[in-house]
């Protein structure tokens, strides 16, 4: 156990999970996207659309698509840059079966127009889970440096990207696949007990069946 698991983060309140979370969730999907957002849509469930207005829920994940961090004191200003900065959004109360209480569903478009489709929860002391990306159903924390892959299901990805890893000395600590179906969309999450150099990212672009890499710094968000 860290002391910030006991203290918590630090943050512009008033909740850990409903605003430090809320921040994180916004931030880590701008992350993910790779580019300014232009357009969000925002759906709170459960406890997050009982409570989430009183506790600043709407205005921090916002604020974390807007790049902010957890501590950033223009949060409760959120909308109102995001409009200065012409950053369409909505937000709407959304039932999710099966997710946890505090779960956010984000659908935000990039000024290139690419999409991403998320869903996370805060799930205490300000730390999220991701569950689902782009229809698929994930489940990874960004604590830890994270290769986040969008690839073909085909034989020797897996093998391709791990022997990549090793030839770097980078260690996996975790890994986890998901796939829509047999030869269809997959995506492969790798935590690592280090960093991972960029040259290493842009290598692994090489890899046959790799759509997409994203690539999260431990707790970065």
């Amino acid at each position: 156990m860290y002391i910030f698991d006991i203290l918590g983060p630090v943050m512009v309140g008033p909740s850990s999970s409903h605003t430090a979370g809320a921040g994180r969730i916004g931030c880590t999907a701008a992350a993910l996207l790779g580019e300014r957002v232009a357009e969000a849509k925002i759906g709170l469930h459960g406890s997050f659309a009982a409570t989430g207005k009183g506790h600043g829920t709407d205005r921090a994940l916002v604020a974390g698509l807007l790049g902010m961090r957890p501590d950033d004191m223009r949060i409760p200003e959120s909308f109102e840059i995001a409009r200065r900065e012409q950053m369409k959004f909505e937000i709407c109360e959304m039932q999710i079966s099966g997710a946890h209480p505090n779960t956010a569903y984000l659908k935000i478009k990039g000024e290139s127009g690419k999409v991403l489709e998320m869903e996370a929860a805060s799930v205490g002391g300000g730390r999220i889970r991701i569950s689902r990306l782009d229809g698929i159903d994930v489940s990874c924390s960004g604590d830890k440096p994270t290769l986040i892959l969008n690839n073909v299901d085909q034989p020797g990805f897996v093998a391709g990207v791990t022997t990549l890893l090793a030839q770097n000395s980078v260690n996996i600590a975790t890994m986890n696949l998901y796939r829509d179906k047999r030869g269809g969309n997959a995506v492969t999450v790798i935590e690592s007990d280090q960093e991972i150099p960029e040259k290493i990212i842009q290598e692994m672009k090489m890899v046959p069946g790799l759509l997409k890499v994203t690539y999260l710094k431990g707790g970065d968000v």
